[in-house]
């Protein structure tokens, strides 16, 4: 408690905030100041707790050192707490001193008091001081000095400009006569909207195909086998398939025109969300309108900034789009090698044990193809498991090359090494391969799926799949359950293809020989990519002049992370 009586009056209203600012006012108007407002020598007080100068009007003919109450109640609490407060609240009670002191009004006779200079600490702290009333600060101003009063005023009225002009000019322009705009006209010289491009460029020789890729289809008027289309399963020129997609487009007409989480969700998607779930025998599923963007929603709708996903070297352009989005640290392991995974598994769990505590919120993942599509191999997935329990990470599974063509009913990888579905944390798969339509989906736990119907771009913020395209899903998802026999089929025909490839001289076949989708690369490659392709798109036009339709593959060379060698693929039908 403090010694002296509380003071009374108008400055006890002020809240500490408001004394605060009043303080930083007044020792900023007393130092511009200086001696012009005062009517007798000045005396200078030097607080050396932070060397704070404040002018005073001093009263010589006083031996001692006269405050009110209210400014030794500010001594004291100043001289309490100084040695005990932070930085800021040193400066702040510096100010606050500084306030006390020049509006104070003059004590009265009977309440000065003389206050003991071990208060505020040695002798030399402090030369004379005085008080000032509230009412001296504007008297003084008659005897100041001129020169004082002018540099106030013009600093005054460069404030006020200052606040009140405008921060630009208009800058007076002189219109044009006719014959300096004829002048700029002849000078000008129009440049080039798009880079100049070169003859060969092969987006500008592209090739027309005809009516629905079948079998057979015509390319540039001319009828040719086709081993150029996804359409493996050939459901896309199904009858049974083609029906159910007339009936739904009479019904619901073509566009959803919405997302599914708004007005875009028909009866039908439930439907195919509830047949994939039951034909992959897992507890849930959910579909996109686009095959490239279901494992590109996927992947950053789990894997955040911070997490860690390891990833195979081959993985397709649209995982690596997924991984971009996602934000994650990324680490590429060599295509399909489990020792250099494992090897890579180990560092981290090494590094999870210097940081246990950054360990445990930071979630770990494997991203892997059932089946490449850059190298048409498979993954080993069993071994994939087996460390995914070791090391207690969790796996994505990218199956749109394997769904619907890799096991005895066409459930993909993980059918195809008879393991358990349940161990694969996410499956995602594109419906344009095999089953004839367009989109995609995952399936999984029902709590891995859920996550994605908040969290999944291509679901949240897309259009959702035309109803006539997941009527036809479904309908060929009636005719796999059906018809067995034509997975068996296909991967004969699979064999027959690569078999018959493997002959070729000058090529080299890559892939595996149930794999739909085979790549012929360059046995002996010239050295040069760029040789490389033109030699491979003259295979191509060399074939398509013979009736036989195939392509070469296409990357975007600035954009993949691992850019695959020069190919042509060869795509097999049922």
């Amino acid at each position: 408690m403090s010694p002296y009586p509380k003071p009374h009056g108008l400055r006890d209203c002020l809240s500490k905030r408001t004394k605060e600012s009043l303080s930083l006012w007044v020792c900023g108007c007393v130092f511009l100041s200086g001696s012009a407002l005062s009517e007798k020598p000045v005396y200078i007080q030097r607080i050396r707790l932070r060397n704070i100068i404040i002018i005073h009007r001093a009263r010589p003919a006083e031996p001692g050192v006269l405050f009110s109450d209210f400014s030794l109640r500010a001594l004291h609490t100043l001289r309490k707490h100084w040695h005990s407060s932070t930085l800021g609240q040193q400066i702040m009670s510096e100010f606050w001193l500084c306030f006390n002191c020049c509006i104070a009004e003059q004590p009265q006779p009977k309440r000065r008091r003389r206050i003991d200079r071990s208060m505020i600490g040695e002798p030399t702290n402090f030369v004379h001081t005085a008080h000032v009333g509230s009412g001296d600060l504007f008297s003084g101003m008659d005897s100041a000095p001129a020169y004082h009063l002018i540099l106030e005023g013009i600093l005054i009225l460069w404030i006020i400009r200052l606040l009140f002009s405008k921060t630009y000019k208009l800058q007076e322009r002189s219109d044009l006569t006719d014959k300096e705009k004829e002048e700029l006209i002849e000078e000008w010289q129009p440049e080039a909207l798009v880079p100049p491009s070169l003859k060969d460029q092969p987006f500008l020789n592209y090739d027309v195909v005809t009516g629905s890729p079948s079998h057979k289809m015509i390319v540039n008027g001319k009828e040719c086998i086709n081993f150029a289309s996804f359409n493996f399963l050939g459901l896309l020129e199904n009858t049974r398939v083609k029906q159910k997609a007339l009936a739904s487009l009479r019904k619901y007409g073509v566009g959803t025109c919405g997302p599914r989480g708004f007005y875009g969700t028909f009866d039908v998607h439930l439907e195919l969300e509830e047949r994939l779930a039951k034909f992959m025998r897992t507890e849930e599923a959910i579909i996109y309108s686009y095959g490239f963007a279901t494992i590109a929603s996927a992947i950053p709708a789990y894997s955040k900034r911070g997490d860690i996903v390891f990833v195979d070297e081959a993985a397709c352009f649209a995982i690596q789009k997924g991984l971009q989005a996602s934000r994650s640290f990324i680490k590429y392991f060599k295509h399909n090698d489990m020792e250099d995974l494992e090897r890579l598994l180990k560092e981290q769990e090494l590094e999870d044990q210097k940081n246990p505590r950054k360990a445990r919120v930071t979630r770990r993942f494997i991203v892997v193809e059932g089946l490449y599509i850059n190298t048409a191999d498979i993954c080993p997935l069993p071994q994939l498991i087996k460390l995914k329990y070791k090391y207690k990470v969790r796996i994505f599974l990218e199956e749109s090359m394997s769904f619907g063509v890799l096991g005895e009913h066409g459930r993909g990888v993980t059918e195809h090494f008879d393991v358990n579905i349940d161990d694969i944390d996410l499956i995602s798969a594109n419906m344009e391969n095999a089953v004839g339509s367009i989109g995609g989906f995952c399936c999984g736990r029902s709590f891995v799926i859920d996550h994605q119907r908040l969290s999944g771009q291509g679901y949240c913020f897309s259009a959702s799949l035309p109803p006539m395209l997941a009527t036809a899903a479904i309908e060929a998802l009636n005719i796999m359950e059906e018809d067995p026999e034509i997975f068996t089929v296909l991967r004969e025909k699979c064999n027959c293809v690569h078999k018959a490839l493997r002959g070729i001289p000058g090529l080299k076949v890559v892939g595996e020989s149930f794999a739909p989708a085979l790549h012929l690369q360059l046995e002996n490659s010239t050295g040069s990519r760029e040789s490389d392709m033109k030699t491979l798109r003259f295979i191509v036009d060399y074939c398509l002049d013979r009736h036989i339709a195939l392509t070469q593959a296409r990357y975007l060379d600035k954009e993949e992370r691992f850019l695959p060698p020069p190919s042509m693929k060869v795509k097999k039908q049922e």
